[in-house]
Order: structure tokens, then C-alpha cells, then sequence
């Protein structure tokens, strides 16, 4: 009997996650599933999908979708690289340094983007800045539809403080799963700061790195609280544009259809990963 209830305890350990994913992730996936693949009167059909695509949005958004996802990710890694080789250097006041890059993530993504809003808006911080040091006669307008790469920048500069830290934090704890004895080697070999780098953290980073990648990738095509907070609709992306369907559309099912093409998308980017960063077994047992 003992044997039985000891056997039986990892099962009853996991069962409050397995229900989580079940009741919160795995349930709406499959609502959303008939949603997109089922017609008004229960026949399977790809007439959400065509809607979709026909649409003159949609192709604006899976461009600038991808346009966000290839500038904020790199820039993301490498800021978040240069975060946490900062915080592993040991350096006096590290603790500080990490409380102060982690700020960002008690913050949320609508309030982030109300944050960068009035400092990018006409009337905001900056031009506020600029004119007070003489260096700007009138507001720079970057937040005007007139304005598309203004409007670009500002995402990119609201989502990048925003979601770095999450980087940073994984990588950082990459960085504690690294030997010192491997730093001190290729100290004392006279490798300097670019070459450990290259030579030393990023082989030995790569698991983290394949983690921190999927998880902003994943982030990156749910992009949407910041750009909504300061384009609106001037700067459509896949997910505004599945949260417009659903309630200013009024239109459920392409909303769905959308949803199913980011989950695809993000599944695509996945196994991009896994397969670019794979780890080989004789890696792991170094």
C-alpha cells in the first residue's frame, strides 16, 4: 500500500499543472480550433482563413509582425547578454545593477506602452527635453501616421525596455550554470573580453539561449498592448489585428483564424530553434 501511494505521488505533484494547462491553455486551443474550421452551420471549412487573408490589413500585419520580431529579438539578446555578463563580472553595486534592469518586469505591457506614450507623444517628456535645451524649435511629430518610421522606432525602443529583463534573468542564470574555472583558463591564456565571449560564454550559453529565444520569439509575435497604447491602428500587427476581428468586427471566427496562424507561427519558430541550437549529448556531458 505504501509502495502504491509513494509510486502514485509524482502523478498527484503534476496534477495541479496538467489541470492549469488543460483548463487555461490546451481548452481555449481547441476552441479556437472549431472557431477558425467551422462554419455558422457546423460544416468544416477554410472560409474564416479566406476572409482573413483577403482582408487589406493583413498583409500590412504579417509584414510589420515580422518587421518587429527581426529587430527586437537580436536587439533584445544583445542587450540582454551585455545586462548579464555586466551582473556575472561581480562587479561593486551588481545587485543594484540587477534591481534596476528587472523594473521593467513589474510593469505591465499596456502600462509600459502608456509610459513610452507621453514620452513620445507631441506634447511628452522628450520633445519637452529638447525644446527646454534649445536644440528642437518645434515638437517632432514621431508618433504621427505621417510618420510610419517614427511610429516603428518608438515600438521598438517602448518593447525592448520592456521585455528585455525577461532575457536578461535566464540568461543570467546561464551564466551561474558556467564553471569560473572556464573564465579563469581563458584568462590566463590571455584571452581577452570579446574573445571569452565568443569562445567561451556563447558555446556554454547555447541552452539558455535557445530558451531565451523561443520564450521572446513566442513574446514577440504576441506583440501587441505597447503597439496598440502608441499607433493604434496605424502600425497593424497579427495580434491587434485577431483582437480587432473580435471586438470591433464583431467576427469571432477569423479572430481565431488569426490566433491559429500565430500559434503555427509560433510553433514554426520553435522548431527553428531547436534545430539551429540543438545541444549534442557529448555538449551536455562536458
Amino acid at each position: 500500500m505504501r509502495f502504491k501511494l509513494e509510486s502514485a505521488l509524482p502523478f498527484g505533484l503534476l496534477f495541479p499543472s496538467v489541470a492549469f494547462l488543460a483548463l487555461l491553455i490546451l481548452a481555449p486551443i481547441g476552441q479556437a480550433f472549431l472557431l477558425a474550421f467551422q462554419t455558422e452551420t457546423g460544416e468544416f471549412a477554410l472560409a474564416a482563413f479566406q476572409r482573413m487573408a483577403s482582408d487589406t490589413a493583413f498583409n500590412e500585419a504579417v509584414r510589420n509582425t515580422f518587421l518587429l520580431l527581426l529587430t527586437i529579438v537580436p536587439l533584445q539578446i544583445v542587450l540582454a547578454l551585455a545586462m548579464a555578463l555586466l551582473i556575472h563580472a561581480r562587479l561593486r553595486g551588481q545587485t543594484l545593477f540587477l534591481y534596476v534592469f528587472a523594473i521593467p518586469m513589474a510593469i505591465s505591457d499596456l502600462a509600459a506602452g502608456l509610459v513610452w506614450l507621453s514620452i513620445f507623444t507631441e506634447r511628452g517628456y522628450l520633445n519637452s527635453i529638447l525644446q527646454s535645451l534649445g536644440w528642437i524649435q518645434q515638437p517632432l511629430l514621431l508618433l504621427s501616421y505621417q510618420n510610419p518610421q517614427g511610429i516603428f522606432a518608438a515600438v521598438v525602443v517602448a518593447e525592448s525596455w520592456r521585455a528585455t529583463a525577461i532575457v536578461m534573468v535566464i540568461l543570467v542564470a546561464g551564466l551561474q550554470m558556467i564553471p569560473r574555472d572556464f573564465f579563469e583558463a581563458a584568462e590566463l591564456f590571455g584571452a581577452g573580453t570579446l574573445k571569452r565571449t565568443w569562445y567561451v560564454v556563447l558555446p556554454l550559453l547555447r541552452p539558455s539561449l535557445q530558451t531565451a529565444l523561443i520564450i521572446r520569439t513566442l513574446f514577440a509575435f504576441q506583440t501587441f498592448a505597447v503597439v496598440f497604447a502608441l499607433a493604434g491602428r496605424t502600425l497593424p500587427v497579427l495580434a491587434g489585428e485577431a483582437y480587432t476581428w473580435y471586438y470591433s468586427n464583431r467576427n469571432p471566427a477569423v479572430a481565431a483564424a488569426m490566433a491559429f496562424l500565430i500559434l503555427l507561427l509560433s510553433l514554426l519558430a520553435t522548431v527553428v530553434y531547436l534545430r539551429v541550437l540543438q545541444v549534442r549529448e557529448e555538449e551536455r556531458a562536458r
